[in-house]
């Protein structure tokens, strides 16, 4: 008689997916009772843990009313859920081990195997995963929401012509290569001189047999983009038909610089947003942002230094020589315009008028005026945000269904950009294949209003490319 398959999570899958034990029918998928006392531990956070141990708790309260937990609740789609419990005189204790919390865990797994089931322990914990091996269970990593190394999708291919090709049409080339290669909607193709890199048009497939050829974006403020890569990242940022957009690589390739340079065009230029909303989720190096001094803005102000950094180099450049112009077009009020006029000191009085500044404005100038929104991810839930230009940061330290939940929240009118460095994450349970950067890319992969770009040359420094080689 075949041993019954039973799958017992890990603490950390319930918080990385608090739905997760829907996912094994028609399997037994088993808590240990130390996993809850570790959710009864995290509850209480304002953070994303505390939300999803939060939600998983009211899962379970719920499957409470259908039956004994103890004894396993049937689901509808097959399977079994079961809160596990172990006795002194099971006699499944590790020897010599440590009576941790992670080695209780282990203990009700062996235990579970040792009375004949066919157990494999779920964990995103390496470590565990090592223990689990020396105590003889089978056991791997979440695999739902995966996306491999190998085959991820960056939203751009390359092809080489000869030089002589470049100068003519490529809508033929183009439609010869779709007999051995499926494009995806707005995947582009960097048709590049096999001789010279530097020398290169690039397409964007639209559907059917269709290629639009892709130029540099006229900005008003002579920035450029300065690869191949940024040009098809801002041509996504600026498309107002693309709703959602991930850009991915590491660090000093632009992602957050050109996400800004973009947003401000849309806002300040062609008004086609009210303002724009940007965030970045707290998940640091050292101490959180509990750590930092003063009130919440104060605190966002250093978690958010980053933007700060590029806007500073926006402006710089924007008002530099020749870019000192107006950074906007069109009627506006006159207060708007009038970025040095003075408020009144007191009434009655002559007021004081500074010239109009033509150049660009600095962020917190922005700010004032209602522009630009900073704000920390947590507030984000149960909204429904309008119109706005809206700026996600280090998506790669966010879980799937923290990605879902932000993404949910964007309404009508508003376009949503999901940047991130997948080889750059801050988060103990998280990794380049299951991310929610990464995953979402792959889930929305082939949408109409969804476009990706991979950017994968740094233009921050030399000393900064040569330190992503070296280090």
């Amino acid at each position: 008689m075949p041993k019954s398959k039973m799958y017992i999570l890990d603490t950390n899958i319930l918080i990385h997916d608090p739905e997760a034990f829907f996912g094994f029918s028609p399997a037994i998928v088993a808590i240990p009772t130390m996993v809850l006392e570790e959710l009864d531990h995290f509850k209480a956070e304002n953070s994303q843990r505390g939300r999803n141990a939060r939600e998983t708790i009211r899962h379970l309260d719920i499957l409470r009313q259908k039956g004994s937990l103890s004894q396993g609740v049937r689901l509808e789609e097959g399977g079994v859920v079961q809160i596990l419990f172990t006795q002194p005189a099971d006699h499944c204790a590790i020897f010599d081990w440590p009576s941790t919390p992670d080695n209780k865990i282990l203990e009700t797994a062996l235990c579970m195997q040792k009375k004949g089931f066919d157990v494999t322990f779920i964990t995103k914990d390496i470590n565990m995963r090592v223990k689990a091996d020396v105590l003889g269970l089978t056991t791997q990593d979440y695999l739902k929401d995966v996306v491999s190394h190998d085959d991820f999708y960056k939203g751009w291919m390359t092809v080489q012509v000869p030089a002589v090709q470049l100068k003519k049409d490529l809508q033929g080339f183009l439609e010869e290569i779709m007999q051995d290669y499926t494009f995806v909607l707005n995947e582009y193709i960097l048709a590049e001189s096999q001789n010279n890199p530097y020398n290169y048009k690039l397409y964007r497939y639209v559907g059917g047999k269709k290629f639009k050829e892709v130029f540099v974006p006229d900005l008003k403020w002579n920035i450029k983009p300065r690869n191949p890569q940024q040009l098809i990242a801002l041509d996504l940022l600026l498309d107002a038909s693309i709703k959602v957009v991930s850009l991915l690589g590491p660090a000093g390739t632009g992602k957050t610089f050109l996400t800004l340079l973009a947003g401000l065009h849309k806002i300040l230029v062609e008004q086609s947003y009210t303002k724009m909303l940007i965030s970045r989720p707290v998940v640091p190096l050292g101490p959180d942002i509990g750590y930092l001094p003063g009130d919440i803005q104060e605190k966002l102000h250093s978690w958010m230094q980053p933007i700060y950094d590029n806007m500073d180099f926006i402006v710089h450049t924007a008002n530099n020589k020749a870019n000192t112009s107006i950074y906007y077009e069109g009627e506006h009020d006159e207060q708007e315009r009038q970025w040095g006029k003075q408020d009144r000191k007191n009434k009655g009085k002559e007021k004081k008028q500074e010239k109009v500044k033509h150049g660009f404005p600095s962020l917190d100038e922005l700010s004032r005026q209602g522009k630009i929104s900073l704000e920390a991810i947590t507030y984000m839930r149960g909204r429904s945000i309008p119109y706005q230009y809206i700026f996600i940061d280090e998506v790669q330290n966010l879980t799937p269904h923290e990605v879902k939940t932000i993404v949910s929240r964007v309404g009508d009118g508003s376009k949503i950009i999901l940047a991130g460095d997948p080889y750059q994450i801050d988060s103990p349970y998280l990794d380049f294949t299951s991310n929610g950067l990464m995953v979402a890319s792959q889930r929305f992969k082939d949408y109409a209003l969804f476009g990706t770009a991979f950017l994968t040359v740094s233009e921050r420094s030399e000393l900064s490319k040569l330190a992503g080689e070296l280090l």
